[in-house]
């Protein structure tokens, strides 16, 4: 994604959008206030596990909200995020589908078969139209990067095959799958 990359903002611009997020005044932003001020482009709201899986990724703290210092790297991500999304969405109706995604995983260097990118647009396609908004697509990078990643660390040999203990594939799993407290 690296050549989607937006210069960061001033620190005024970041701090004048940080105070219009940060609704309670508390000084961090959490899930909620974060979901209510993103938008994927249509007027349902920003899927609440990919606002999850972010604020985990920025939240320093480990305290599940982001201060003002996290702030902007959050939004330089979503920012990075949108212009990719963009450039995938290629006939501009505000959801990649099928083609689409296997173009955006293709440059980004995965080489996955038509059945693989098919199941992941069922999982990450939320109202079942063969395509999957903004949101479901930072989730479904997400998703596919953090395992990919701890994948690697168990394929030392880099042949593309792992053994692995139950516990092992637990343990690569449940943060995606258990909210962190």
């Amino acid at each position: 994604m690296s050549h989607f990359m937006s210069p960061m903002p001033s620190r005024e611009f970041l701090w004048d959008v940080f105070q219009r997020v940060d609704r309670d005044r508390s000084g961090y932003i959490n899930a909620d206030e974060l979901q209510l001020a993103l938008s994927n482009g249509t007027w349902s709201p920003f899927n609440p596990e990919t606002v999850r899986l972010m604020i985990g990724m920025f939240d320093r703290r480990n305290r599940g909200q982001v201060s003002f210092d996290d702030f902007g790297a959050l939004w330089k991500y979503v920012t990075d995020w949108q212009n990719c999304f963009r450039s995938f969405d290629r006939d501009s109706s505000g959801n990649i589908d099928k083609q689409e995604l296997k173009t955006a995983l293709t440059t980004f260097g995965y080489r996955l078969s038509d059945g693989l990118v098919e199941t992941l647009i069922r999982k990450f396609d939320r109202h079942g139209n063969g395509t999957i908004l903004f949101d479901d697509f930072i989730q479904c990078c997400i998703i596919l990067y953090t395992l990919t990643a701890a994948f690697r660390q168990h394929d030392t040999d880099q042949d593309g095959v792992i053994t692995i203990h139950y516990e092992q594939f637990l343990s690569m799993a449940t943060f995606l799958v258990i909210p962190k407290s």
